[in-house]
Parts: structure tokens; sequence; C-alpha cells
């Protein structure tokens, strides 16, 4: 069964720091695009960073200079390093990943994480 594992989210004071991982499990043939999206209270989920299979990265004007998206493709993991975090930040983070997979034939499916939740307060 293929699946995504976040972990890292907590609770930090503002200017701290906080690093997300996000592992894809099962018969995964390969991963196209992975990416890290979040949801506020009362907002839409939005894109905070992305990354391609070739290292292309595009960031939110919300996380540029302040976060930085990375993936380990041996191990199928994407990471979200967050320094400087504020108080804004706080939602809960979820992962997601554009997989190829094969069942009789090849195809691609979204898959996302079950969420973790990044609180930022003093």
């Amino acid at each position: 069964q293929v699946q995504l594992v976040e972990s890292g989210g907590g609770l930090v004071q503002p200017g701290g720091s906080l690093r997300l991982s996000c592992a894809a499990s099962g018969s995964i043939i390969s991963i196209n695009d992975m990416g890290w999206y979040r949801q506020a209270p009362g907002k839409q989920r939005e894109s905070v960073a992305i990354i391609t299979s070739g290292g292309i990265i595009n960031y939110a004007d919300s996380a540029k200079g302040r976060f930085t998206i990375s993936r380990d493709n041996a191990k199928k993991t994407v990471y979200l390093q967050m320094n400087s975090l504020k108080p804004e930040d706080t939602a809960v983070y979820y992962c997601n990943a554009d997989l190829r997979l094969y069942s009789g034939s090849f195809y691609r499916k979204t898959y996302w994480g079950q969420g973790t939740q990044v609180t930022v307060s003093s």
C-alpha cells in the first residue's frame, strides 16, 4: 500500500526552527514532483514549496529566504527546513507527491500525507 508519512511538527517559539520529513513507501516506480502545503484554520490549503525530480524548486513568497525544501530520492523522502518561524506559519503541513505506479500498466497518481501540526507561539 502506497502512503506518505510525515513527521517533525510541533510547538516552537517565534524565531525558532523545525524540520519536517515525509517518506513515501509502497510499490513506487518513481516519484515526480514532491511538495509541502499548509492549511491554517479557516483558510484554504496553500502551496509552500515544491521540488521536481530534477531538483527545480519553487517557493511561495511567504517561504522564500526562510524555508528550504530538499529531497533524498534514494530514501523517497522530502524535507522542509523551516527557520525564523512566525506565528502566521502556524498550520497543518501536508506533503504531496506525484507518483508513478504500476498495476498491469504504468499510471500516475498524487498522494497526500496525513498532515503534521506546526504551531508557532510564545
